[in-house]
């Protein structure tokens, strides 16, 4: 037992020295269950241990225990891990110390709804609910269930392609359509024209940019003419009930995080001893 102690201890020193590096590659894993879903995203080193099943039995289980979490993260570190006796911080603690790289549970979300379904996608997936990109969108409506989940698909599908900014215009951050319009009014003010058709030119940009990055306003890329937002006014015919997309959520793996660039043959030769 006392060698078992300090074996432990010395891998749990090993994953300490470990934690400051960056882990930019891991899985994203979306769970579903009822009228809820969870996505979480689990960082990791390289992407050779995305393909580890360890690691990714370990980022199926934090997606499933997600949907109990509600989405905060400091929560779903400290829930039990199913079989092991310890909290999720620990187990992918231990993971550090067993697979040899720096693994973090970087973020995660829960959409639900009253009445209706959440649709999802998983882009590049190793395994059903795990994958490079993750999307799960919230319908809420009474309506036939079945052609609610197809559409939930195409829509999850096409935010997948497309990542827009929000649902529709009055859900966007009002400092990024702050930053646009002042982007905007310098652009115009380089023609020269008066103040009140400046005025025009920049409320023209701001409404093709909400245009751009809004769901309900983007080209529906599963057919590429019409406007997600009409497409989901069609379904309701078929759906026999209003729907309305609520929200969502798109994790791309990586994302934001600033990567390190390293020169591998610098690495090696220095490994190597090789002035």
């Amino acid at each position: 037992e006392a060698a078992i102690d300090w074996l432990r201890t010395r891998g749990l020193a090993k994953a300490a020295k470990k934690a400051g590096r960056t882990a930019a590659e891991g899985l994203v894993g979306v769970y579903s269950e009822g009228r809820k879903a969870a996505i979480v995203e689990v960082n990791s080193e390289t992407d050779f241990v995305a393909r580890n099943e360890q690691f990714q039995s370990i980022v199926g289980n934090i997606a499933t225990l997600g949907l109990e979490a509600g989405g905060d993260v400091g929560t779903l570190s400290e829930m039990p891990y199913p079989g092991s006796g310890r909290s999720v911080s620990a187990e992918l603690t231990d993971a550090i110390a067993t697979i040899g790289e720096n693994m973090n549970l970087r973020r995660s979300k829960v959409l639900a709804v009253t009445d209706g379904v959440i649709g999802s996608y998983v882009h590049n997936s190793v395994k059903p609910g795990l994958g490079r990109l993750g999307v799960i969108v919230a319908l809420q409506s009474t309506g036939d269930k079945t052609v609610l989940a197809n559409l939930g698909k195409q829509i999850a599908m096409h935010i997948a392609n497309t990542n827009p900014l929000s649902v529709s215009p009055d859900d966007i951050d009002p400092e990024v359509v702050a930053r646009e319009r002042a982007i905007f009014t310098e652009q115009a003010k380089e023609s020269g024209k008066p103040a009140e058709i400046i005025e025009k030119m920049v409320d023209g940009r701001v409404r093709k940019f909400y245009e751009e990055v809004t769901l309900l306003a983007q080209v529906f890329v599963i057919d590429g003419e019409n406007k997600v937002g009409d497409v989901v006014k069609a379904a309701e015919k078929d759906a026999g009930a209003p729907i309305t997309v609520t929200g969502f959520v798109r994790y791309g793996l990586g994302e934001g995080i600033e990567k390190e660039v390293t020169d591998f043959a610098a690495e090696v030769a220095a490994a190597a001893g090789v002035n």
